[in-house]
């Protein structure tokens, strides 16, 4: 797999604020929600909302009556020929008996855009 170069679609760069990898056209990051960018020029369309396709949530309860579970949240992104991309490990934990998590996984998807303006 090949990165994108800058300004293509797909392209990454660093948050400035905690330093995870986001997508170069981010206006807020996505990971710790800072805004990024500021409104361009007066009279400039504001960009279109994102879409949401996939949101998923759950939770599970430790019975009372168990002993300590432990859990691994991992996340994985295949193509459409079944290969993997991205596996992260996003967190882990233990439950005691009777403590509930729950989980949510959503994505966002945005129109690529051919401008593309510095932070």
């Amino acid at each position: 797999m090949t990165a994108p170069g800058a300004g293509a679609a797909g392209a990454t760069r660093a948050c400035p604020h905690c330093r995870e990898t986001i997508l170069a056209s981010a206006e807020v990051c996505p990971a710790c929600n800072h805004k990024l960018r500021f409104g361009g020029p007066v009279g400039e369309l504001a960009a279109p909302a994102a879409l949401t396709p996939l949101r998923v949530e759950g939770s599970f309860r430790n019975p009372a009556d168990s002993g300590a579970w432990e859990y691994s949240m991992v996340l994985t992104i295949r193509n459409e020929r079944g290969e993997e991309i991205a596996r992260r490990l996003v967190g882990v934990g233990a439950m005691q008996p009777g403590e509930q998590r729950t989980f949510a996984l959503s994505v966002e998807m945005n129109p690529a855009s051919a401008k593309r303006t510095r932070h």
